[in-house]
């Protein structure tokens, strides 16, 4: 993991799904394909917790948090001998002793899961969610009108976006720009994806084609097929694809990491006690070692972050 971070100025995000999307996906969210639940997850220790205390009325009770998830994106959360792992789930973990709960994910599309927890669903969303101000206020980025009340963040690690090939078929793409002419394969909901179609736009007669995916795997696969030109996705996603596919053979990162962004647990605005339990509860896995030790152990270290903040999207 070399890849430098560089800003620019598109107004999309890691991983965003656009408000507006999200607003009309609440119909779609109860016939979900693939929705199950994950109940695994740290044994709750209740009121002997140190910060249980600090939990609604409601968890406290359940001693439960129900987690919407997109559990198909490595290494941040997906399934591995038919339980969920990665990042997210490690941590949630490790809050998890600190509150005296159990996190409990729910696998459901990624655009869907802000409309989830408006509908009770689930009580918050982990899933590589980036913060942005558009999210927090309920803003359609494409329209820029409010859809929808927003939410709070608890952000917790940080991650750009990263282009990736065939492995010695770059095709001389090193930046968004080499990319017209050529084809892209991105998640559907994605800042790829919202990446992709600005440079589309500034590409004029060299047309650059997209192809978008309900899954990054899909992706992944439509390009390892030979189906397209490149890919694109957060650079922990992108890095450990070419990591692992085909032992390291499959996939090459091309260029630099753009758009570096937050990532936060996304958590309704009303549900304050509850954010503000997560907020604590990271910044006691920061303190004690364990954060470090779960982004030592996916690789990552280059996102991690030493301050738990909320709402730091831009």
């Amino acid at each position: 993991m070399t890849a430098s971070t560089i800003r620019r100025p598109a107004a999309a995000r890691t991983r965003l799904a656009a408000a507006g999307a999200i607003a009309v996906a609440g119909a779609l969210l109860l016939t979900a394909c693939g929705d199950q639940t994950e109940k695994g997850g740290t044994e709750s220790s209740g009121s002997a917790a140190p910060l249980f205390s600090k939990l609604p009325k409601d968890i406290q009770s359940s001693k439960v948090v129900k987690v919407g998830s997109d559990i198909a994106y490595p290494p941040v959360e997906f399934k591995e001998g038919g339980k969920t792992v990665g990042i997210d789930p490690d941590l949630a973990d490790a809050m998890g002793k600190q509150l005296g709960v159990r996190f409990e994910f729910q696998n459901g599309t990624f655009d869907t899961l802000l409309t989830g927890m408006r509908s009770g669903r689930y009580q918050i969303a982990m899933s590589a969610m980036t913060d942005t101000k558009d999210r927090q206020n309920g803003v359609d980025p494409e329209s820029g009108k409010k859809v929808f009340e927003g939410v709070d963040f608890v952000d917790y690690f940080n991650a750009g976006v990263s282009i990736y090939t065939k492995k010695g078929k770059t095709k001389g793409i090193a930046t968004w720009e080499d990319l017209c002419g050529k084809k892209v394969v991105v998640q559907r909901g994605t800042v790829a994806h919202d990446l992709a179609k600005g440079q589309a736009k500034k590409c004029g007669k060299q047309k650059l084609s997209i192809e978008a995916f309900d899954t990054d795997v899909e992706a992944q696969t439509r390009l390892r097929a030979g189906g397209a030109d490149a890919g694109a996705s957060d650079f922990p996603v992108a890095a450990y694809a070419v990591k692992t596919s085909g032992g390291g053979k499959d996939f090459e990162l091309v260029g630099d990491q753009v758009e570096a962004a937050p990532y936060g647990i996304a958590v309704g605005k009303k549900n304050t006690e509850l954010r503000d339990a997560l907020k604590a509860a990271l910044e006691a896995v920061v303190e004690n070692g364990e954060y470090d030790k779960i982004m030592k152990k996916w690789g990552v270290e280059e996102g991690a972050t030493k301050e738990i903040k909320l709402n730091s999207g831009s």
